[in-house]
This record gives C-alpha cells, sequence and structure tokens, in this order.
C-alpha cells in the first residue's frame, strides 16, 4: 500500500474557514429563515473593472482567430505585464526591481507556500501571532514542523506575538531565525509599517542571512503616504526579502486568478556546502517545472490594471471597500466595542468582549445578529480575544450587518 505524507496529520483538525462554513451551515440549516451576512472571508462582492473586463473579451475573441491564438505563454508571465508592473509598481517607488525579477503566478496564496520548495527543512522559520493560517499550515505540510502543543503552535516555529501592546507590530526576536513571515498591511490585523519599523526587520535578517517573506497583498490600501509598499523601498531589501503580490484584492480577481512574486536576482541561500545560490535560479526552475503559467487572457485583463482607465476604476474598488472599513469602524465603535485596524486596511480588528472567546464572539453575532466574521483564535493563540471581520462586501451589506449588531449584539 502507498505511504502518505505523515506531515498532514499533524494539521489541527479542519482549517479555519471549512470550519466557519461549517458552523454557518448548520446555522443556517436549523433557521432556514435567517438573512445570514458574511464579513468573514477576505473575497471581494464588486464587479470586476470595466478596462480588465474590455481586454479579457478582446483576449478571448483573439484565442478564436488562429492568427492571433495564443498557446502555451512564457512560464514567468508576459514580458507586457511584467514590464508594465516593473515600471508602476516598484520603480515607480524608487524600488529597484526588473521584470525579469517578477514571476506572474494564479495566487499569492499558492505562492506563500510553494516558495518552501526552494528552501531546507533545517531552517529556523518565525511567524507573527496571529498569522494567515496558509505560512503556518503549510509549514507543517512540508515537514518544518513537530507536533501541535496544547496551545495551537507548532514545535520548530518561533512565534511572535502581535497585541495590541505593540501596535500589531511584531518586535525583533532576539535569537537567530532563517525564514521569517511579514504581512503589511496586515492580515488579519490591519495594521501598518513604517518605513523606519521595515528597515530594523532589514538590519535584522542581513547581520543574520535570514530571508524575509514580504506578503504585500493588501498594499493597494494603503493611504497614507508615509508608508512604504514595498519592502523594496528600505535599503538593503534586495539583499534579503522575496515579496509576494496579488490582483486579487485591488482589482477584484479572487475569481481571475493572477499575482506575483519578486525574487531579485542578487537574493542567495546557502547549499549544504556551505556555498552561495542565487535563489531566483531556484524559483526560476522550480516555476517552470511545476507551472504552466497564467492564462493568456488572465493576463491581458491584469495588463489593463495598469491602463488609465484601469487604474482609475482600481482606485474606485478600493475606495469603495475602504468606505466599507470606515463605516464598520463607526459603527462598531458605537456598539461600544473596542476596535484596530480598518485604515489602510480592508479588515477591523475588534476585541471581543470581557468574558467571551473569539468563538463565542463568533457565535453570538451568527445567532443573534446573523451576521459572520472570522474568530482571532483561528489565527493564533495570540488571537484569542480578537475578531476579524472583512470590508469585502455590498455597501447595503454592510450597512445591514453593523445595524444588526448595534441593535441586537448581546453581550
Amino acid at each position: 500500500m502507498a505511504t502518505i505524507n505523515d506531515n498532514y496529520l499533524k494539521l489541527k483538525a479542519g482549517y479555519l474557514f471549512p470550519e466557519i462554513a461549517r458552523r454557518v451551515n448548520t446555522f443556517a440549516e436549523a433557521n432556514p429563515e435567517a438573512q445570514i451576512i458574511k464579513l468573514g472571508i477576505g473575497d471581494v462582492t464588486e464587479p470586476l473593472p470595466e478596462a480588465c473586463l474590455q481586454a479579457m473579451t478582446k483576449a478571448v475573441a483573439e484565442m478564436g482567430d488562429r492568427s492571433t491564438f495564443k498557446g502555451y505563454g512564457p512560464e514567468q508571465g508576459y514580458a507586457w505585464l511584467r514590464e508594465k508592473i516593473a515600471t508602476q509598481d516598484f520603480q515607480a517607488r524608487g524600488c529597484d526591481i526588473d521584470a525579469s525579477e517578477i514571476f506572474i503566478s494564479d495566487g499569492s496564496k499558492c505562492d506563500t507556500g510553494n516558495i518552501l520548495d526552494i528552501f531546507g527543512n533545517n531552517n529556523t522559520i518565525a511567524v507573527t501571532d496571529p498569522v494567515y493560517p496558509v505560512y503556518v499550515d503549510t509549514n507543517v505540510m512540508a515537514g518544518n514542523t513537530g507536533d501541535v502543543n496544547e496551545k495551537g503552535e507548532y514545535e520548530g516555529l518561533v512565534y511572535l506575538p502581535i497585541t495590541a501592546d505593540n501596535n500589531f507590530t511584531a518586535e525583533i526576536p532576539t535569537q537567530k531565525v532563517d525564514l521569517i513571515y511579514l504581512c503589511f498591511p496586515n492580515n488579519p490585523t490591519g495594521a501598518t509599517a513604517t518605513k523606519e519599523y521595515l528597515q530594523t526587520w532589514v538590519n535584522y535578517a542581513k547581520a543574520n542571512d535570514a530571508i524575509i517573506l514580504f506578503d504585500a497583498a493588501y498594499e493597494a490600501y494603503i493611504t497614507d503616504a508615509s508608508l512604504p509598499h514595498s519592502i523594496y523601498e528600505i535599503e538593503g531589501a534586495r539583499e534579503c526579502a522575496i515579496e509576494f503580490r496579488s490582483f486579487s484584492k485591488n482589482a477584484g480577481f479572487t475569481g481571475t486568478r493572477c499575482a506575483l512574486t519578486v525574487i531579485p536576482k542578487t537574493l542567495k541561500g546557502k547549499a549544504a556546502d556551505g556555498s552561495d545560490v542565487e535563489l531566483w535560479k531556484l524559483w526560476n526552475r522550480r516555476h517552470c517545472t511545476k507551472f504552466n503559467g497564467v492564462s493568456y487572457i488572465v493576463q491581458r485583463g491584469a495588463e489593463a490594471v495598469y491602463s488609465e482607465e484601469g487604474k482609475a476604476q482600481v482606485r474606485a474598488l478600493i475606495e469603495f471597500y475602504l468606505e466599507n472599513a470606515k463605516i464598520i469602524c463607526s459603527q462598531l465603535q458605537a456598539a461600544g466595542l473596542t476596535i484596530y485596524g480598518g485604515v489602510n486596511a480592508p479588515y477591523v480588528w475588534v476585541q471581543t468582549p470581557t468574558g467571551l472567546s473569539s468563538w463565542d464572539f463568533f457565535d453570538n453575532l451568527l445567532q443573534n445578529c446573523n451576521v459572520v466574521g472570522t474568530p482571532g483564535s483561528g489565527f493564533g493563540a495570540a488571537g484569542e480575544g480578537y475578531f476579524r471581520i472583512s470590508a469585502f462586501n455590498s455597501r447595503e451589506n454592510v450597512n445591514e450587518a453593523m445595524k444588526r449588531i448595534t441593535e441586537k449584539f448581546k453581550i
């Protein structure tokens, strides 16, 4: 009989969002008349920008004509998309990033997990707590951890607590670590990072030969001009950081699938014999071996994000969700709750009332208000006592959900 990867057996029962779905489905079956509003997962609701839609429609037509048909494209992505990303997302902000250092993919969630393919199993890995669960679970699957303890923490990982006491920005570890996951604007807390703060991490990484895995999936929500959008705005980051970005949360590509990973050619890791190896070469080989590229149609849609019409339409989408976040913050505060985030980020991090666990708060909102969010404990032990609410929904649903909470929430 074929054996299995036993590391999967270490995973805690049920990924966070399937457990949420299970509870919601159970409630819905018992209460078929309930009009449930879901502000849990970070899935967008508004239509694609018109510029993207038109570009993809044109690309579909091209696929029906022999003279313009496209078969396999370059695994790394078409040059015309990579050039626009390099020029407008990075070089325009003073980042020394070349188009050849950009890899187009079908999702930053995939890439933050797949990046482990090019790293060894003997690295010390640091994650924030709370944390986007994918960072932890993919390391468990890859065999980079031990078993989970009673607190829900995995042996072998270094957990960096982020709480209100440190403004939800982790402190530099006192021990040496090799891989560091950072996410700003942060999922789930909505916290942001200053250039000075990120510089301390870059300095640490360079001093300890560490690699920062920087998830910038929500950078488009930054409205404060003083805040960096990319780790490469920080001096020295080319020598110690990989950045992940997505078209999902800015241009609504959650169901269309397009993202990118940046690996500078100056970035190196150590082989078993102690020699330096360019990580770009390893990721390029992995990408070409395990991935056939994002479809031509989708990449044309992503390219349209950088047109003048596309930029205006994407900005309108972002402003729409940021206004949702503003409404959520205002109404939750009116309901007497303490909130964080929701500014420069699409997530609002709610402190649960005294005496309520994060899952108690989830059940309370579901049963009394028919509103769904995400329990903070699902993001890690330090997330207990908090709750995430997403601004990704229609204005009608956001207003109705907040009305229910202010009128019906019961402690």
